[in-house]
């Protein structure tokens, strides 16, 4: 009876030290989508792109998505200088993503296309981000 106690205080006391140890299989702790909504150009020049741009140039996350979502649809394509900025963020590696459903309302999606932006229903993926743990930043 002994023995059968220290075997299993061995055992609980080992599966912590195993546990702490382990990574999760997907781990997306350090990826990042930011959620850009705005229409204001302020906001994403001054905040929404500085981050953006700066959490995969200093590789503040290894991983980061732009999602383009309501009236930042329109002002992406309508601003050159915000054009020009998604444009930056994508040589330095940030994925950008756009809603099919508000580019089309905006009547924007060839534009945003054009631009090397992938247009598609956003509601699963962004829900997928969620899910799987990825840091989402909504502005």
């Amino acid at each position: 009876m002994k023995r059968a106690i220290l075997i299993l205080f061995a055992l609980i006391l080992f599966s912590g030290v195993f546990a702490q140890n382990e990574k999760p299989m997907n781990d997306n702790s350090n990826k990042l989508a930011v959620l850009w909504t705005s229409g204001d150009p302020n906001v994403a020049e001054k905040m929404v792109f500085m981050y953006t741009l700066n959490a995969k140039k200093q590789g503040w996350f290894d991983e980061v998505v732009l999602i383009i979502w309501g009236p930042s649809a329109k002002l992406s394509v309508e601003n050159e200088m915000i054009g020009d900025y998604i444009k930056r963020m994508q040589e330095a590696g940030v994925k950008t993503e756009a809603c099919m459903a508000c580019a089309r309302m905006y009547d924007v999606q060839e534009k945003l296309a054009e631009m090397g932006v992938d247009v598609k229903g956003m509601g699963v993926p962004l829900s997928n981000y969620l899910k799987e743990g990825w840091k989402v930043l909504s502005l």
